[in-house]
């Protein structure tokens, strides 16, 4: 199982780096809650997350090209419960290509269906819509569907770290649309002499392929036909 963390140095370079101080901060590991670090080509740091559906999440939100960036633990607020006032910190807060922001909570269906939790959610959502915020609980039954994770997966770590400017992929991609449909293969070497790859060129949504079939480097890839298009989405309500 720990072989499914991050146990290297994270060397971020571009993008230069989203600022942030978590909200809250685990000073003692207790439970079975397994933590851990995921090194974010978005911010251009290790992104910190509690849990393996955390870091499910993150690779969608990794490889969404909705989604321009993200922070873990954005900040705390107080929400009132009856005749009392509560604390929650949300997991993520996520900064959308059209400009909005979210803020996202990650939990299992079996736990967010649970009456307390359920309570609890309700009233946090409630006070968010009063002050104008955007709130979304994101479970494992929109994370956990395969093929779509293993090769959101798959496809990131094909990815260099850096990622080249939109504008070079959209003049290659004009240059060579007599091309498509064409394999992953078939494009990597039509690509590389230009110092580009289809793995960045598909986390920008400039091409898109099926998600709903094992992906490999035969797999059939498509130029996108409208900008800020989406090959997955989490929640159609809200856009990502």
């Amino acid at each position: 199982m720990t072989s499914l963390f991050w146990k290297g140095t994270w060397n971020g370079m571009t993008p230069s780096g989203v600022a942030h101080q978590r909200a809250r901060t685990i000073l003692r590991h207790t439970g079975g809650i397994m933590r851990g670090k995921f090194p974010s080509r978005k911010t251009g740091r290790m992104i910190h997350h509690e849990g393996l559906l955390e870091s499910d999440a993150i690779y969608h939100f990794e490889c969404s090209p909705l989604i321009s960036a993200y922070t873990e633990q954005p900040e705390t607020i107080h929400y009132p419960d009856g005749n009392r006032l509560r604390r929650y910190t949300p997991d993520f807060e996520l900064f959308l290509a059209d400009g909005s922001t979210i803020l996202v909570e990650i939990k299992p269906a079996t736990q967010a269906a649970k009456d307390d939790t359920r309570h609890k959610l309700e009233r946090i959502a409630e006070h968010l819509a009063r002050v104008g915020r955007e709130f979304v609980v994101v479970t494992d039954l929109q994370l956990r569907v395969e093929p779509r994770l293993g090769n959101l997966r798959w496809i990131y770590h094909q990815a260099p770290r850096i990622r080249p400017v939109d504008a070079k992929g959209e003049f290659a991609l004009a240059r060579e649309t007599a091309r498509f449909p064409a394999s992953i293969r078939e494009i990597s070497d039509v690509l590389l002499p230009l110092g580009l790859d289809p793995y960045s060129l598909l986390l920008a949504g400039q091409l898109i392929c099926d998600l709903d079939q094992p992906v490999d480097f035969d797999t059939q890839l498509y130029l996108a036909k409208e900008s800020n298009h989406a090959w997955f989405r989490l929640s159609d309500r809200f856009n990502f």
